[in-house]
């Protein structure tokens, strides 16, 4: 009974935070369409559909997160740290890189809709890729080498590569990075960290747990370069997705309802990977109490659920008003009106993310409350709306991505050298887990929509929105950094001066104590000797 109650209280917290998440989203689409940029009625009620789907599939997601992915990654990682055989380390980073890309749903809908490249070859690729730097991740943190200087020269290595990718795919491959990055990666790869940090006992333990996702994004980045450079996309070619149309009510029931058995055996097919791999662990070295063991798989059941409800939400409801959204928008006469609308979208949007809610989460935790939630949700949507102001600004000029990543990864890379290392972990994650899931379904097909209406080439200047949404975070957060290293050393000042002064008034008062106990001798002496006038 008490198991049941505290169910419900989750479960109630759940719904009132992905309610808060995503009612702007829909308030801002409704306002939009009433005014400017009319739906058609299909479209509507698909977006409203999907809406609902969402919020349900956000509440499930999100308490699953918390009950299953979250204690296996930490178990798993502790369990790792703790056989200190590095070659078991590094095989079984690799594994669980690899199973848990696989896995990512993020992967599948980008594969969906990349042109060229063969859906299996693509994720396999961005796998091994990520498989590769979880694996480069791992090892940094138990060696205890720093992140900045890792980060340029991979980085460097990246825009190096960027030379010699072909146009029509060089955004496709930034997008890539993001992408990897989602519901499913988010909180296993940081939990992993987690568990791996709780090992050490060194003061920059916690700090080091951050950075996993930071460098498992490059990976893809990488990967997706050199299919770009075997498989020339030169006569690559885009298919716009198919807007619903409806008569009536039981028509749009039975549109979803033919949609959710694709993603019961999608989801089904990426967490069989991840429950073989937690059984094997369990069986070999976890060896967990049976209470434990049903925890974490009614969390499994949970986020299951939550996952197969917010995809079929967010592909059959959202992304198709995402589309037509972009082209009524596009079609305005001042087409100019996407940049702040985009904006807008952008700020609240990453608030819908399932993994951000897992970030924010685990940063308050690890910082001791330093760096809060509210923080750190503040500085993501202040950089998803400048990255979706930018990505707009793309689509009307066609100007190529690397204008806009070279200078903003400068400056990103830039300010490692003088934020705490503890930020700048949590931005570069930060900038993968932004771009997650309502990224690829929502507003990449916005970008689209616009870019067809423009009469734009849509493979070369409408993907690259979430490589844009991945990048600003990385700024906004570290300059929250440096915001927050500033406060303290202006509190460290103050603290110096409040002592300073303390010891001047301790000084100052014993002094005067003395004094005033001289003239008191001397006032007696006068009191007690007589006195003679002439």
């Amino acid at each position: 009974m008490r198991h049941r109650l505290k169910l419900r209280q989750i479960l109630s917290e759940k719904w009132k935070e992905a309610l808060q998440a995503v009612l702007p989203i829909i308030t801002i689409v409704l306002a939009l369409s009433f005014t400017i940029a009319p739906l058609s009625p299909s479209v509507l009620l698909c977006f409203l559909m999907g809406a609902v789907l969402i919020l349900v599939g956000m509440m499930f997601f999100t308490t699953g997160a918390e009950t299953a992915m979250t204690p296996m990654g930490e178990r798993i990682g502790t369990a790792m740290t703790k056989t200190k055989k590095l070659g078991v380390v590094i095989t079984l980073s690799f594994l669980l890189g690899f199973i848990i890309t696989v896995s990512e749903p993020d992967l599948q809908v980008l594969a969906s809709q990349v042109p060229s490249v063969p859906n299996l070859i693509l994720i396999l690729s961005v796998a091994c890729g990520v498989g590769v730097f979880l694996v480069v991740s791992l090892l940094r943190m138990l060696f205890s080498i720093a992140l900045p200087p890792l980060l340029v020269g991979c980085y460097a290595v990246v825009f190096l590569l960027a030379f010699f990718v072909p146009p029509e795919f060089l955004a496709v491959a930034f997008d890539s990075g993001g992408v990897t990055t989602g519901p499913m990666t988010v909180p296993f790869i940081m939990a992993l960290g987690v568990g791996i940090s709780a090992i050490r006992s060194d003061r920059h333990a916690a700090d080091d747990s951050f950075g996993l996702v930071a460098l498992s994004s490059i990976g893809p980045i990488l990967a997706v370069m050199i299919l770009g450079i075997i498989y020339n996309p030169n006569e690559s070619t885009y298919t716009p997705p198919i807007l619903p149309e409806m008569q009536d009510s039981s028509e749009l029931f039975e549109l979803f309802r033919t949609g959710i058995p694709t993603y019961l055996i999608e989801i089904a097919v990426s967490l069989l990977p991840i429950i073989l791999f937690f059984l094997a662990a369990q069986f070999l070295v976890l060896r967990l109490s049976k209470r434990k063991l049903f925890q974490i798989g009614m969390g499994l059941v949970y986020t299951y659920i939550g996952l197969v409800l917010f995809l079929t939400g967010a592909n059959v409801g959202f992304m198709p008003a995402g589309h037509y959204l972009g082209q009524q928008l596009a079609s305005y006469k001042y087409s100019a009106v996407v940049i702040p609308v985009a904006m807008v979208m952008g700020y609240f949007i990453v608030r819908a993310e399932p993994a951000v809610y897992v970030l924010n989460r685990q940063v308050e935790e690890i910082t001791d409350g330093a760096i809060s939630a509210k923080a750190m949700g503040i500085g993501l949507s202040v950089g998803v709306s400048i990255s979706l102001g930018l990505a707009m600004i793309r689509v009307l000029t066609g100007i190529s991505i690397l204008w806009f990543l070279l200078p903003g990864y400068a400056v990103a890379l830039g300010l490692t050298f003088f934020v705490p290392k503890i930020f700048t972990a949590i931005a570069f994650d930060s900038g993968g887990v932004a771009s997650g899931p309502m990224t690829a379904t929502f507003l990449l097909p916005f970008s689209m929509g616009a870019c067809e209406a423009l009469g734009g080439n849509v493979v070369t200047d409408a993907f690259g929105v979430v490589a844009m949404v991945a990048m600003t975070p990385l700024i906004t957060i570290q300059i929250l950094g440096l915001i927050y290293q500033i406060q303290e050393q202006m509190k460290e000042k103050q603290a110096a001066k409040d002592y300073t002064s303390i010891k001047v008034v301790n000084r100052d008062r014993d002094f005067y104590k003395a004094h005033i106990s001289e003239n008191e001798k001397c006032l007696r002496k006068l009191e007690s000797s007589e006195i003679i006038y002439e």
